[in-house]
Order: structure tokens, then C-alpha cells, then sequence
């Protein structure tokens, strides 16, 4: 019986080698890409030899148990900061130092909501200059283009300064880096409901200049789709500014017929106007006459032909001729879309 057992255990040892190799080499692996990973010593920030923070006994993060199943391998550096987090934020600290401590873990981990939301608490706590504060998020953002716990911390200082000053400069700047960050485009739209810019002149004239660069920037015909209807209820009135809206898309349309964003703009207009579809008629014949397809210019003057066409009593022939032309000719690639769009007309012939 005891040399069984003998032999199992060598069996098992054997068998199991390869298992604890592969363990063996995988901490290995783990350990020295943590150290690549590591900042040079010189930029490196421990706490613990900081005479500042003697008072302060740091939290260790609690992973489950000694042997935790997933584990993220944090770096020394950042794991010591975050404990040291823990302990100020268990004891309700709002000190500088904390700042200091959250500035440091958001240039590790810019992504971290807590450690901004601690932050923001500790700047009301302390009445801390908010202008100062603004001057550290400007590179901030810059280095970290998509982050949206950036911009929440954004909002909460400048609604707290209660002026929107110096933001759109800033906003332009960001916008060079990538004229279609939605974070930065939904941060303007904020500005403009939270101090009224709906009918500022400059506003609407910034969204002609973004437009101008770029015909195609839904982002910036989506701004000012918001700056016409965005505190009237989706309603717009006014002859004279329905009429300008109207010719300034007509405008670009003619410079990028197959540009969607000016075609969807248009018809938004005519709906918050409330003027029947068939206002666009004409227009839309310019560049897309079914008695002419080798003519057609715009697969979007089709689409707005064929809703034209189904609301004209006695044109539904018309329609079902755009819808077809848009799934053989001109958007064939979403031609199962178009024909069930000619089958709905179908199924309403045939219940009238």
C-alpha cells in the first residue's frame, strides 16, 4: 500500500509539472510586463516615504481573499495611491494634499469616476478657485480626448462658476484634434441649455463655420438643428427664419447632393414648421427625375420623392417607382429596407 501511494504521488507530480510550469512562467510573464510598465524611478510617486502623509495608514484593496480569482495587476505606484485614497475618503478628508492625491491617480487612471467625484467634493469643500481648476482639465482633456468622466467634471465646475466664459474657445480647440468627439459636442449642447445661448448670434454663426469646413459633419448640423428647436418643443416659427433654414440647406445639399445630414436637416425643418412634405417637391426634382434615372443625382431625393409621392393622393405608383429604383439602382445595399417600405404601401392599398 505504501509504495501505491508512493508511485501516485510521483504520477501526480509528474502529471502536474507541466501545469505548475506554465503557472510558474505565466507570473513571471505578469511580473515583468508590470515592471516595463513601470515609470522610470524618477517619475515614480510613493507616499509612504513622504513625511506629509506619516499621519495617513493606507486601505489595501480588498480583491477577495489571498488568492483572488481575477486579480488586476495594478502597478506599486498606483495601488499605494489608491490606498492612500481610501484612507483620506474613510475619514472625510477635503484637504490640498488630497487634491494633490487625486491629480495624481486621474494622470494613471483618468477614467476613474470616484476619484473624480472626490475630487469635485474636496474643490466645494475647500472653496477652491475654479479657475484654477479649468486651467488643469484644458491639457487634461487634450491628452485624453475620449474620456467622459473629463467632461462630467467639466460641467459640474463651470455650472458652479456660472459662466460659460472661455469655453468655446476651448471647445474649438478640442475640436481641431476631432471635429466629431461626441463627448464635445453633447459638452456644447449642455453649454447652451444651461445658459441660454439658444438664440445667441454667435452660436449660429459658429455652427456655419463648422459646416463650411466640413459639409459632412452631421455633429454640426445636429447642433444646430438643436439651437432652432432645442427649447421650442421640435416646433420652429417664424416665416423669415423657416425660409433661411430652408435655403441654407438647399444651399449645401447642391454643394454634396449624396451628403445625408442636409437632407435629413431639411425635412426635420419642414416638419417643425409644420409644412406638408410636398413643400420639397420641386427641390427634390432637381436631382432626382424618375422619367430620367440615368439622371438622378441623389439617392436621398428619392427617398424624400417616395414619402412625397405616398402622402399625394393617387402617387403611390410614384412611390413604389422610387422605392424600386432605390433598391435595384441607387441603395441597393439596403434594398430589403426599401421594399419593405414598398410593401407597407402595398398593404395600405389594399386595406383602403
Amino acid at each position: 500500500m505504501a509504495s501505491l501511494a508512493v508511485t501516485i504521488t510521483l504520477l501526480s507530480a509528474v502529471l502536474l509539472l507541466p501545469y505548475r510550469l506554465l503557472v510558474t512562467l505565466g507570473l513571471f510573464i505578469r511580473t515583468r510586463v508590470r515592471q516595463l510598465r513601470m515609470p522610470q524611478d524618477e517619475d515614480t510617486i510613493y507616499y509612504h516615504d513622504d513625511p506629509a502623509w506619516d499621519d495617513v495608514e493606507p486601505i489595501p484593496q480588498d480583491d477577495g481573499g489571498l488568492h483572488p480569482l481575477a486579480a488586476i495587476a495594478y502597478t506599486d505606484e498606483y495601488s499605494e495611491a489608491m490606498g492612500y485614497l481610501r484612507a483620506v475618503m474613510a475619514k472625510s478628508e477635503y484637504s490640498e494634499r488630497v487634491l494633490g492625491l487625486t491629480e495624481h491617480i486621474i494622470s494613471m487612471n483618468p477614467a476613474h469616476y470616484t476619484v473624480w467625484l472626490y475630487r469635485a467634493k474636496t474643490l466645494r469643500e475647500l472653496k477652491a478657485d475654479l479657475r484654477q481648476e479649468i486651467e488643469w482639465l484644458n491639457p487634461t482633456a487634450l491628452l485624453h480626448l475620449k474620456n467622459y468622466q473629463i467632461w462630467h467634471h467639466r460641467q459640474t465646475i463651470v455650472d458652479a462658476l456660472g459662466s460659460p466664459e472661455g469655453e468655446p474657445a476651448f471647445i474649438a480647440t478640442m475640436l481641431e484634434q476631432d471635429s466629431k468627439n461626441y463627448h464635445v459636442w453633447s459638452y456644447r449642447q449642455w453649454l447652451v441649455k444651461r445658459f441660454d445661448l439658444f438664440d445667441k448670434e454667435e452660436e449660429l454663426r459658429w455652427t456655419e463655420t463648422m459646416i463650411e469646413d466640413d459639409v459632412r459633419n452631421n455633429s454640426a448640423w445636429n447642433h444646430r438643428w438643436y439651437l432652432m428647436v432645442g427649447n421650442k418643443n421640435g416646433k420652429l416659427e417664424g416665416e423669415e427664419i423657416v425660409k433661411r433654414e430652408l435655403d441654407y440647406a438647399k444651399y449645401a445639399i447642391r454643394k454634396a447632393p449624396q451628403n445625408q445630414s442636409p437632407w435629413n436637416y431639411i425635412k426635420g425643418i419642414v416638419r417643425a414648421a409644420g409644412l406638408p412634405s410636398s413643400t420639397l417637391k420641386d427641390f427634390a426634382l432637381e436631382f432626382a427625375d424618375m422619367g430620367q434615372p440615368d439622371d438622378i443625382y441623389s439617392s436621398h431625393a428619392l427617398d424624400l420623392l417616395a414619402d412625397i409621392y405616398a402622402d399625394e393622393e393617387g402617387d403611390k405608383e410614384q412611390a413604389k417607382k422610387a422605392l424600386e429604383l432605390l433598391a435595384t439602382r441607387f441603395d441597393p445595399i439596403r434594398a430589403h429596407y426599401w421594399n419593405y417600405r414598398k410593401g407597407l404601401l402595398e398593404v395600405s392599398e389594399t386595406a383602403a
